[in-house]
Order: structure tokens, then C-alpha cells, then sequence
């Protein structure tokens, strides 16, 4: 496993400098479910909450939350990003998938965009509909695929 970069000479915590490294096309995509009742899911699906189209309103969730990432995650640099795409699937029972696929061209990877957009995605999912259910499930979440960078590429064996 290659050294820890996150921290300065003192043991303390810094931000990585990447000024050295070169700009390469870079891409991850993560992944999250939500378990819910097959009522809710039905409803969701048929635009049927009282507090609106939940999936439009997750899918703006999503795609805020991995342009501020920086914000959130302490020692993530800012990116310009060049795309982010939230999408939806079921099971057709009782589960919603959601994927995040964020793109940039830069000195950094976007996977912690890419899980933090699909966090955000499913915490607005369950904001919008947890007046109906409460015991709702999120989770697993988990990296699928990065492309990019000195590490070269990855995809995760449990997909």
C-alpha cells in the first residue's frame, strides 16, 4: 500500500499538493440503494408525494452535492467538473438504485464527487418521503468504476 499523503511532516493533517501531477480525463461513477416499502417505491415512481417529484428534486440534490464536495469532505480539492450525471433504477419491488457519474479533466480523481453525489441523492430521497416512511434503508454505498490518474483504472469486484 503506498504512503499516506494526508499528512505533513508533523503528523498533521494537509491537503495533498497536486501541483506536479499532469491533467488527465478523469471519470467515477458510484452507486447507493434505497430499501424502501413497495407502496413507497409505487409512488415514487408514479409521482405520487405530497412534496413533489422526488426523483427531479434528488437527481438537483446530486448533482449540487458533487460540485461542492470541497466543501464537505475537508481535504478534497475544488474541481472544475465537466459532467455529472445522476440515474435511477429498481428492482420493480421495493429497492431504488441510484448511480453518479462525475467527469473532469484535471490533476485529482472525482470519486469522492461521485459517492457524495449519490449520498446526497439518497438522503433527499429519503428527506421527501420520510413523512410516509421512516424505517427506510440506504445503502450499500460504493465505488464502481475510476478512470484516470497516475493509479491507472478501476472497477470493483462487487457490482
Amino acid at each position: 500500500m503506498d504512503q499516506l499523503t494526508h499528512f505533513n511532516e508533523e503528523g498533521r493533517a494537509k491537503m495533498v499538493d497536486v501541483s506536479d501531477k499532469d491533467s488527465t480525463a478523469r471519470k467515477a461513477v458510484a452507486r447507493t440503494e434505497v430499501a424502501m416499502h413497495p407502496d413507497m417505491l409505487q409512488r415514487i415512481k408514479a409521482g405520487q408525494v405530497s412534496k413533489g417529484d422526488v426523483l427531479a428534486v434528488a437527481q438537483v440534490a446530486g448533482i449540487m452535492a458533487a460540485k461542492n464536495t470541497s466543501q464537505w469532505i475537508p481535504m478534497c480539492h475544488p474541481l472544475l467538473l465537466t459532467g455529472v450525471n445522476i440515474s435511477f433504477t429498481d428492482n420493480g419491488v421495493d429497492t431504488l438504485t441510484i448511480e453518479a457519474e462525475v467527469k473532469t479533466s484535471g490533476k485529482t480523481g472525482v470519486e469522492m464527487e461521485a459517492l457524495t453525489a449519490v449520498s446526497a441523492t439518497a438522503l433527499t430521497v429519503y428527506d421527501m418521503c420520510k413523512a410516509m416512511q421512516k424505517d427506510m434503508v440506504i445503502g450499500p454505498m460504493m465505488l464502481i468504476t475510476k478512470s484516470g490518474g497516475k493509479n491507472g483504472d478501476y472497477r470493483a469486484n462487487h457490482t
